[in-house]
């Protein structure tokens, strides 16, 4: 049997009439939707007292969040060929919605962390829908820069989510994180029921439910054994950490052949075809890099050293990392329309350098260290970030054929949030084992620890950029068969 077969000829979208509102109607309601990726981060402190937690458990408000949208997003490409985008969207908008108003209203950590995962949904679904949509509305040669649009989205949003939830909670309880956020989200599904208006040919795709179940313990049980392992510098855990990441492996190496069968038949829950482009590869390789730092060491640990090192308030820490999150919004139209005249490859290079240069320079921070510094490292950290983002995105769905858009950006999502949640799991855990007394949380060798291990990451990722390949910007790739 040939490849020839598993291109759809449905699910081909016909142009709408103003495809910049459209695209602006889905990157605003991302934005409120990441948002809250990070959000909570400088109220982790706080919530650990209020609802009488530890703080490995609190920061699975994050990771958590992180997770279920790695478990839900492979789904996305079955959702976007079996469902119209105006259908996806109202789902996505909807449970977002209901999630944030459980957040609202919950009265202890069960429900919190129910209705952070009820949102997860929700988001999910979001980030595949946009990517793919500008995919197949903006030709090649402008793509660098509606993709830079994106990463407003993708990371201002995250990285700015601490400066707000710390004016929040300076003022307010945790609560109004999420008050604040509902008529937002009501808002934006509001408009997008309005406006959304992108015909679309689906196929009735049957919903493979071993692959979902498959999916759901192998990131699971990888990530729930990266967190667990932070707790053991208290009581011995009930199963040890090793045998949840055992049975995630394990469920991820079978989800993974059970799909390599199914797309022979066009039937596969995640199309794996898009890893036989190795510029597709290395971009996520990459990417993935790039998240584990962003939301593992930039979102959780560098609030973390604020509050418990040097002392700051909740107000404070999230006002620090404003003006990075700010450059890194602002680079990213101007890099993607660098990327349409010059490639990836001058742009990504640079980028993870600063990017591991900056981490480098967290370890060198202590007690004593000036706030100005913090947030000047941060700022490079966030400059470095910039430069690789956008021109990685649109490197590696750039390379498929049109009919792989969808699962190419369900990949794409699936492993910036396992990255993200990754990152969170593993620098909490490495911050409270090697902390003086990890139960009573990161002390400043714990968090020192953790930002050493980050910057060995962002010396592999360095070494990495020299992989992609010197490419012609703009070319619409070749498709593969």
């Amino acid at each position: 049997m040939t490849d020839t077969v598993s291109t759809p000829p449905a699910d081909v979208d016909r142009a709408p009439a103003r495809p910049g509102l459209l695209i602006g109607v889905l990157v605003l309601s991302a934005f409120v939707m990441i948002l809250n990726e990070t959000i909570l981060s400088v109220a982790l402190r706080d919530l650990t007292l209020d609802l009488r937690v530890p703080t490995t458990t609190v920061q699975w408000l994050t990771s958590g969040f992180l997770l279920t949208m790695a478990v839900v997003i492979p789904t996305t490409g079955f959702l976007l060929e079996r469902f119209t985008p105006r259908q996806v969207f109202l789902f996505s908008l909807s449970a977002f919605s209901l999630g944030t108003l459980l957040c609202a209203l919950a009265p202890g950590f069960g429900m919190l962390m129910a209705g952070r995962v009820v949102q997860a949904c929700g988001t999910a679904v979001m980030l595949p829908l946009l990517m793919t949509t500008v995919m197949r509305l903006v030709p090649p040669a402008r793509r660098g820069a509606t993709m830079g649009t994106i990463t407003i989205v993708i990371a201002v949003a995250p990285a700015i989510g601490p400066t707000i939830g710390g004016a929040v909670l300076s003022s307010l309880g945790w609560r109004w994180m999420f008050w604040i956020v509902l008529p937002l989200s009501v808002a934006a599904l509001v408009t997008g029921a309005l406006q959304l208006r992108l015909d679309s040919e689906t196929r009735r795709v049957p919903l493979d439910v071993p692959s979902v179940l498959l999916s759901a313990i192998g990131f699971g049980g990888v990530l729930y054994g990266l967190s667990a392992t932070g707790e053991q510098g208290g009581a011995e855990p009930l199963v040890p950490a090793w045998v949840p990441i055992a049975v995630g492996v394990v469920a991820l190496v079978v989800f993974t052949w059970r799909q390599l069968r199914l797309q022979r038949r066009d039937r596969a829950l995640l199309d794996l075809r898009p890893f036989t482009h190795r510029s597709f590869v290395v971009a996520l390789v990459l990417t993935s890099l790039l998240f584990v730092c962003l939301i593992g060491a930039a979102a959780i640990l560098l609030p973390l050293y604020l509050q418990t090192v040097l002392h700051t308030s909740t107000f404070v820490s999230g006002l620090a990392v404003l003006p990075g999150g700010l450059v890194l919004g602002l680079l990213g139209r101007p890099v993607g329309a660098l990327f349409d005249k010059v490639g990836a490859r001058p742009l990504v290079i640079p980028g993870a350098a600063a990017m591991a240069v900056s981490l480098w320079l967290f370890t060198t921070l202590g007690a004593g260290s000036p706030l100005v510094a913090v947030i000047g490292i941060h700022v490079l950290l966030m400059a470095g970030l910039g430069l690789m983002m956008t021109p990685l995105f649109t490197e590696s769905l750039g390379v498929l054929p049109e009919h792989l858009y969808s699962h190419g950006s369900a990949i794409l999502s699936t492993l910036q949030q396992v990255s993200g949640a990754l990152g969170t799991a593993l620098f909490v855990s490495v911050a409270t084992l090697w902390s003086a007394d990890g139960a009573a949380g990161p002390d400043a060798s714990g968090l020192r620890a953790a930002f050493i291990v980050a910057g060995v990451i962002g010396v592999v990722a360095f070494a990495a950029t020299w992989l992609i390949r010197k490419s012609t910007p703009g070319a619409a790739p070749v498709p593969k068969h």
